[in-house]
């Protein structure tokens, strides 16, 4: 089995955490604690509507669990900001679905980072600063580490580390977006969680040649 990377997030989390106890850090070390429990549990359902239909039956998963806790980290991280009602509920809701997001493209090796290194791009050449960054610059560093031990398949992020890049993702998406741009992308994050619930996002991946070489970018193979 390979070395779940999330362990070292968490580590530099909570390292970064001392130095600097901000609620982005918090929420990012709290996903991540929440996908660890879900990496431990043998045999928890999968999906979307697998923890449903266990929920349903009275059986609590632990994703379930993630789930309302990811929001509850969400809605934590984002107190205090001035945000009016509508903009909260977007952006707690993008903060929540973008941690899911890290999870569902986790499937193949380095994808969750590159995701996360585009948006960081994007952000930065949007606003023409680095201030972006600044929420989850602690974890930037470890981020590259686990990227380049995952792209030759030494390692893997497993659920605490996707949750955490994806995280990652939603801060930078939160922090930079207008309330406009704000529900766009929480549009568009319901739109790929559902999608990932019923079809495949790696052949969605393959089937766009761009996308495909991008995915691809330095893996062994």
């Amino acid at each position: 089995m390979l070395f779940p990377l999330g362990v070292v997030l968490l580590i530099a989390a909570g390292a970064a955490l001392i130095a600097d106890p901000s609620r982005w850090l918090v929420f990012l070390g709290g996903v991540g604690a929440l996908g660890l429990i879900d990496d431990l549990a043998a045999g928890s359902p999968r999906g979307l509507r697998g923890h449903a239909r266990a929920a349903l039956r009275g059986r609590p998963s632990t994703g379930a669990v993630k789930a309302v806790g990811t929001v509850a980290l969400a809605g934590y991280a984002l107190a205090g900001r001035g945000l009016g009602p509508a903009e909260f509920v977007a952006a707690t809701g993008v903060l929540a679905l973008a941690a899911h997001l890290g999870n569902l493209l986790d499937i193949r090796p380095g994808r969750s980072e590159k995701a996360l290194a585009l948006i960081a791009v994007a952000v930065c050449v949007l606003s023409w600063s680095l201030a972006p960054l600044r929420p989850a610059a602690a974890l930037l560093g470890p981020v590259a580490v686990c990227a380049w031990l995952t792209l030759r398949e030494r390692a893997m992020l497993g659920d605490s580390g996707g949750s955490m890049t994806g995280g990652m993702i939603g801060i930078l998406l939160v922090t930079t977006l207008s309330v406009p741009l704000l529900w766009s992308a929480l549009a568009l994050l319901i739109a790929i969680s559902l999608y990932g619930e019923f079809r495949s996002i790696s052949s969605a991946i393959e089937r766009v040649p761009l996308l495909e070489r991008l995915d691809s970018l330095g893996r062994v193979n």
